[in-house]
């Protein structure tokens, strides 16, 4: 089993789940996967260990893995975890960033923008993670950044929903615009602050009585 047939089941499995395509409680068998993914089934095997260390995927006794479910409820505690460490990493990305990331997350951000403005929320969707990434290389902080992986990991599903919501991305975009500025502009304070902002606002957007539905994803 090759590190990159791994890596490349870890990959595909976390991105359907984060999809729907594999719903809540689906069961993962691995002899479907291996098909599903293009790798072979110890690749699979390792790949569903990765993410039930993550928090995605459960083991159930005598019944295999499945994807966990994660309530509307548990979403919230765990973003409400979430919310200092952001403000954290906020803060120290904009005392450490190098003019070379400054670069990178200005270019960045305009990429988020050109796919919000064309509707390409698909990958807006990508892009806003590997936003919050870059945040946490330039803080330099592995600790935090860390613990903010493991909490993050459980609630793709929720903010890959999240994002497709009718009016929320350029709200998102909105918060996230005031984060980079903030970073790039070294400014500790408000940098912690957009990051609390943003976080909170993804709590409100959770708790939303007019977008609960039946789906407990």
């Amino acid at each position: 089993m090759g590190a990159a047939e791994r890596h490349a089941a870890e990959q595909a499995l976390r991105a359907a789940i984060s999809r729907g395509d594999l719903l809540p409680g689906y069961r993962l068998v691995e002899a479907d996967l291996t098909e599903l993914v293009g790798v072979n089934r110890s690749s699979v095997r390792a790949a569903i260990d990765a993410l039930i260390a993550e928090g995605l995927v459960e083991r159930i006794p005598h019944r295999g893995a499945r994807v966990r479910v994660v309530s509307t409820e548990e979403a919230v505690a765990i973003t409400e975890c979430r919310m200092p460490l952001e403000g954290l990493l906020a803060r120290k990305a904009a005392e450490r960033v190098t003019d070379a990331e400054i670069a990178r997350l200005r270019t960045h951000l305009h990429a988020m923008v050109d796919r919000v403005d064309s509707g390409d929320l698909l990958k807006y969707s990508d892009l806003i993670q590997q936003l919050h990434g870059m945040v946490h290389d330039a803080a330099r902080h592995p600790i935090a950044a860390g613990l903010v992986g493991r909490l993050q990991a459980q609630l793709v599903r929720h903010q890959f929903r999240l994002s497709l919501r009718p009016g929320r991305p350029r709200v998102s975009l909105a918060e996230l615009t005031a984060l980079v500025d903030a970073v790039t502009d070294r400014d500790p304070d408000r940098a912690e602050a957009a990051a609390v902002a943003h976080v909170r606002s993804i709590i409100d957007a959770l708790t939303d009585p007019a977008q609960q539905t039946g789906d407990p994803a």
